[in-house]
């Protein structure tokens, strides 16, 4: 058989953006046919090409913009256009709102089947810009090349960077100058960390063939003004390591908490790692209306830390919690959600699968005098069973946050079994929330949907919905 024939990408002239769609991408329709764009605005004219032709829907990019939307405002960042981390600073942030709310509204309506209540307008974020608390910056020595630089007949010698991965290519890496989401220190750490490892000829990891010392670097910062720096190298070379964690030791004496971590597994997660504290603490402290909470390295927290108090304040007013109420926190965390509401409530039962989050749960309940918490460590869809329920009593209201993926089946049939009076589902996906919601129908109505906004510059959008029993 012949080698099959390459198609040719397709040029379609004068096609008008009209939406957003998955991931940070636009919507073009030509014949009746989805097509997705990279880096357009609702109200582009544009020339685009196809480069991907699926049965269902295309992909292309724009070639030439004829007409800008009036959407569009001018992006803040050098690295725009090639940075995968915020998509949408191209638009106006009122139009970044809208179409998070319509995709909200449109995935309950679409995918879950949901008849809508009247919905609360989606609650923006005061700080456009620097409003991340936590950044992960990836060391490579496959840096990616501008197309000058590959057009030029120049030998490239300086080829690590430390940055984000370059979308779709696991092992190519932005080298950032200047990154606009996280609050000073943060840039400044990082060209630190990465002169010093270049003047010192400390080696970039290598994602292909896996060696290297530099791997990853993650900081941390709090309303407290607590800032954690983790280093993570693959290397076992505790002569270069404790000369990097020196450097950064002495260049930023304002760091409270700074760490490592060797980890020579082909994944960069550390949950099965050993942390291993060179100066200060082993964890951050964060304040919320006067709550306090410690967070480790393996800590999940809300990124947004203004916004997270948003959320948990109208999570807590949604939830109609009374202190003869039995609450269970699902994906509880480091317990912020059911120490915002244990004030309210006879007693709050929280669950999560990170053993040090749970850990950190009861250190925060003891720290803030609340007793009427208890926490519990295991994979959801294994320890919320009827056992469970039985031991610690059948809950009048649930809380659920699930990761991106959503509940597992079987925690939504639990869910079921027991009919608590009230649901309320916190999502940072509203497909998958909408499909929960959807195997939840018979037994509960939506009665409530509150989008906010923890994300700006991105696609990305958090929602509440309460669910009633009928």
């Amino acid at each position: 058989m012949g080698r099959q024939k390459r198609r040719e990408p397709v040029l379609i002239e004068n096609i008008e953006i009209i939406d957003t769609a998955n991931k940070g991408k636009s919507v073009a329709k030509h014949e009746g046919r989805a097509i997705f764009v990279q880096g357009g605005v609702p109200g582009d004219i544009c020339d685009i090409t196809v480069f991907k032709k699926q049965k269902r829907f295309w992909e292309a990019r724009i070639e030439r913009i004829h007409t800008y939307s009036d959407r569009r405002t001018e992006p803040k960042c050098e690295h725009f256009g090639t940075c995968g981390g915020c998509k949408w600073q191209n638009m106006k942030y009122e139009s970044q709102l809208a179409f998070k709310q319509n995709e909200v509204l449109n995935n309950l309506k679409r995918i879950g089947g949901i008849e809508l209540p009247p919905h609360c307008e989606i609650i923006g974020s005061a700080h456009k810009y620097f409003y991340r608390n936590k950044m992960e910056f990836t060391f490579s020595n496959k840096r990616w090349l501008t197309l000058n630089e590959i057009q030029s007949e120049e030998d490239i010698t300086d080829k690590d960077a430390l940055g984000f991965h370059v979308p779709g290519m696991f092992d190519k890496v932005i080298n950032l100058n200047n990154c606009h989401l996280q609050k000073g220190p943060s840039n400044s750490i990082r060209l630190s960390v990465k002169q010093f490892a270049d003047e010192n000829s400390l080696s970039y990891f290598d994602l292909r063939n896996q060696k290297g010392l530099l791997r990853n670097l993650l900081i941390r910062t709090s309303s407290t003004n607590d800032l954690m720096v983790l280093v993570q190298f693959f290397e076992d070379d505790i002569k270069n390591i404790n000369l990097l964690m020196e450097h950064i030791k002495i260049s930023f004496p304002e760091i409270t908490s700074l760490l490592y971590v060797i980890n020579q597994k082909g994944n960069d997660t550390i949950y099965d790692q050993e942390v291993i504290c060179y100066n200060g603490k082993d964890h951050i402290m964060e304040e919320m209306d006067s709550l306090h909470f410690k967070i480790g390295a393996k800590s999940f927290f809300q990124t947004n830390s203004e916004q997270a108090k948003v959320l948990y304040r109208k999570t807590k007013e949604l939830a109609q919690i009374t202190e003869d109420d039995l609450v269970y926190d699902l994906y509880t965390g480091t317990g912020t959600i059911a120490q915002y509401v244990a004030t309210s409530a006879k007693k709050v039962v929280g669950i999560d699968s990170v053993e040090e989050g749970v850990k950190a749960a009861y250190k925060n309940a003891e720290c803030n005098n609340i007793s009427n918490c208890t926490f519990y460590t295991g994979d959801m869809k294994e320890i919320f069973t009827n056992e469970f329920i039985t031991k610690n009593g059948i809950p009048d209201i649930i809380i659920t946050d699930p990761p991106r993926d959503g509940m597992h089946k079987q925690v939504v049939e639990q869910i079921l079994k027991i009919g608590a009076k009230r649901v309320v589902y916190i999502s940072c996906n509203s497909a998958t929330q909408a499909r929960d919601i959807s195997l939840m129908d018979e037994l509960y109505k939506v009665i409530h949907i509150q989008p906010i906004d923890m994300f700006p510059q991105t696609h990305h959008v958090e929602n509440i919905v309460v669910l009633e029993k009928k």
